[in-house]
């Protein structure tokens, strides 16, 4: 790829190109530097798009797809297919990142994805190059929460803890779920159940009424596996109010949480969740019971809102409906029934929240932009998750209905959402609800 940069943006102090050679071992590019991409178009991230990369952060390489850098003299893109030291060539393969909890990434790798004849893990792969002896991301925070800080998951603490969860207890069916999805899946909610704090989940549903492209717990996709085990079987109303109301007793700011990576939609279960839900508050007022969901079905959550849940999570790749039905593919409900299930909420005193699943390219688009404003308005929601899509680039951008308009630049859609909506909360995880903040939502 050779196309010129036609503005003088200070080239050469951008961070250097990465590439990992055939055995994934990452280098620096000596003279080529960092390019992103915003949908599939190049892109140079500016000052406030890029940010050292976290400690826990991840960093892959694309097998067989070359990267694209930037020449600092030329202002030209270009495909680096190889590299010549010393007389020995080396085959060029893409660098990407994987931000820790937290932070939006601003662009997407830019990678060559011609020779690219598979599907990518479900990651967020996020643009990276390195400068001053440091890896520099594509990405800004918009969050820091340390109750899901990496450094506060020692695995060397979970152990014990699930050695003493089983001895001080009858273990069943779903507690051996949880110790899965937290010992092999690294499920930091999985971990807290054991840890005895924060929030914690409660899946249940084994079953979907979306076929989402980036589904985490069930792929048709041969080429591309599941990132967690769906729950396969129904738990019980016993187990679930046993784990639920010693968790919410005994944890410090403690939310339990249906709608989890490891289940599929847990309305289609919304008599169960009704039932535990009100025996747990039978037994306790404490804590913070939330349902993270597609918000596909109304009259559902109706009905769990009546029988005692606080918050909500209600998920949306976007705010426009051709976008939306392309990712989640939903299957007897559309984007209107998600509208209405946000409005709702709100009505219903819920505190009411959108996971927002972002893609540099389109989510900044003016279009998506001016249709989110418009779901706020309509809605009054009060918490925007911005959660970076897990997803291959390639295949979110091949389903996607075509776009006419380019990004304005995710760090400028967070500005203007924070300049229009200054009472709504831009974030990245789900919030305890005091219980005053309960009373002025009803009220």
């Amino acid at each position: 790829m050779r196309k010129r940069y036609p503005e003088n943006v200070g080239l050469r102090s951008l961070p250097h190109m990465l590439y990992a050679d055939s055995k994934g071992r990452i280098y620096d590019h000596p003279y080529f530097r960092m390019v992103g991409f915003s949908g599939a178009s190049p892109s140079i991230p500016k000052g406030e798009d890029l940010v050292p990369l976290p400690e826990f952060s991840k960093l892959f390489f694309i097998p067989d797809c070359p990267p694209i850098g930037l020449d600092p003299s030329t202002g030209e893109f270009k495909t680096v297919s190889e590299v010549s030291f010393d007389g020995v060539v080396t085959k060029c393969y893409a660098v990407a990142a994987f931000l820790e909890p937290g932070l939006v990434r601003t662009h997407l790798p830019a990678v060559d994805y011609g020779p690219k004849s598979y599907t990518l893990p479900m990651w967020a792969y996020t643009a990276v190059g390195f400068k001053n002896e440091g890896y520099w991301a594509a990405g800004f925070r918009i969050e820091y929460n340390p109750k899901w800080d990496p450094r506060n998951y020692d695995d060397t603490k979970l152990i014990p803890a699930i050695e003493a969860f089983r001895r001080d207890r009858p273990v069943g069916p779903l507690v051996e779920h949880l110790i899965n999805c937290a010992t092999r899946n690294h499920c930091f909610a999985a971990k807290n159940l054991f840890l005895k704090r924060w929030e914690a989940p409660l899946p249940i549903s084994q079953t979907c009424n979306a076929a989402c492209l980036g589904c985490l717990s069930l792929q048709s996709d041969i080429s591309c596996d599941a990132s967690h085990q769906r729950i396969s079987f129904r738990p019980s109303k016993e187990e679930i109010v046993a784990l639920a109301v010693e968790h919410l007793n005994s944890a410090p700011e403690a939310i339990m949480s249906f709608g989890q990576g490891c289940e599929g939609e847990p309305l289609t279960e919304y008599r169960l969740i009704v039932d535990s839900i009100k025996e747990m508050r039978r037994q306790t007022a404490a804590g913070t019971i939330n349902l993270n969901t597609n918000g596909s079905l109304p009259e559902h959550i109706r009905r769990i809102g009546e029988s005692g849940l606080d918050s909500i999570r209600i998920s949306l790749n976007s705010a426009r409906p051709e976008l939306y039905r392309a990712y989640y593919r939903p299957k007897g409900y559309d984007f209107k029934d998600v509208v209405s299930s946000i409005t709702l909420s709100r009505k219903m005193g819920l505190y009411t929240m959108v996971n927002y699943l972002v893609f540099p390219g389109i989510t900044d688009q003016e279009g998506e932009i001016e249709a989110l404003k418009e779901l706020i308005q309509k809605t009054g929601v009060n918490f925007i998750h911005l959660k970076n899509l897990n997803i291959d680039p390639q295949l979110y951008l091949k389903e996607m209905p075509p776009q006419k308009s380019k990004g304005i630049g995710m760090a400028q859609m967070v500005k203007i959402l924070k300049e229009v909506f200054p009472d709504v909360e831009l974030g990245y995880f789900n919030q305890p609800v005091r219980h005053s903040l309960k009373n002025d939502l009803t009220n």
